[in-house]
């Protein structure tokens, strides 16, 4: 996995199927610029109280499904025509696979967007700026992972998925502030719970960039990664005790 090639790692005899990759990883990476929008404009949607922007992002949400569609549209015909093998095989499922997150992060970006505009009907809490390094973090992750599938870098994806502790911490801290905060303002009870489940669309947004650099991954080598990924969300089991 040291080696890094090109998307497209060796040339073929048919330059048709070239042409056929290339248009499947041109839609993958429009599927990964407008996550990246939508992601960045959740978040300050909500930082912003930014009704505007917030329905922006809801609306975008079709497109990236639309885009899903062509991409496993692309991955049928490619497979029905070509019938490729070994490592053409992992880069075809890959861009699929890779396509299914990339969709999932946009459902959980229109939906801190769509947690939002309730916020906005509460009272404001300083604590939704909070969102921000989560928000910038989760960017940052999909961002990297994507110049990782452009250079088919393994050692790339495998620094991705190392940061998805970090941004577990980040949010198992904000879950714990939030908690402690609402027991000492009962009135910021509502603002509060959307802020937590808008928190938790971006720790899952973490966890899509992870699985995409674990397909990354699979693709270079061909080998499933061996080692459990680090998790450190522990607010499954958290409680706050008032004072």
């Amino acid at each position: 996995m040291d080696e890094k090639a090109s998307v497209v790692p060796t040339r073929h005899i048919v330059t048709a199927f070239d042409e056929q990759l290339n248009v499947l990883h041109g839609m993958v990476r429009e599927m990964a610029r407008l996550a990246g929008e939508q992601i960045t404009d959740a978040v300050a949607a909500i930082t912003d109280r930014n009704a505007d922007l917030a329905g922006a992002v809801m609306g975008r949400d079709a497109q990236l499904d639309a885009l899903e569609q062509k991409v496993e549209a692309q991955v049928v015909r490619v497979l029905a025509l070509r019938h490729p093998k070994a490592n053409d095989l992992r880069v075809v499922i890959a861009g699929l696979r890779i396509a299914n997150n990339l969709e999932r992060i946009g459902d959980f970006a229109a939906n801190v967007a769509k947690r939002s505009l309730t916020l906005q009907s509460q009272p404001e809490v300083a604590l939704a700026r909070s969102m921000l390094p989560i928000g910038r973090a989760v960017a940052d992750m999909l961002a990297d992972v994507m110049r990782a599938y452009d250079t088919n870098d393994a050692e790339a994806a495998l620094a991705v998925r190392q940061k998805d502790a970090d941004v577990d911490r980040a949010y198992t801290a904000l879950f714990r502030e939030l908690l402690t905060y609402m027991m000492e303002s009962p009135a910021r009870i509502t603002a509060c719970t959307h802020l937590l489940f808008a928190a938790k669309n971006l720790e899952r947004i973490g966890d899509h960039a992870t699985n995409i650099a674990e397909t990354l991954c699979f693709r270079v080598s061909g080998q499933p990664l061996d080692d459990e990924r680090a998790k450190d969300d522990d607010t499954a089991t958290m409680t706050v005790m008032p004072a």
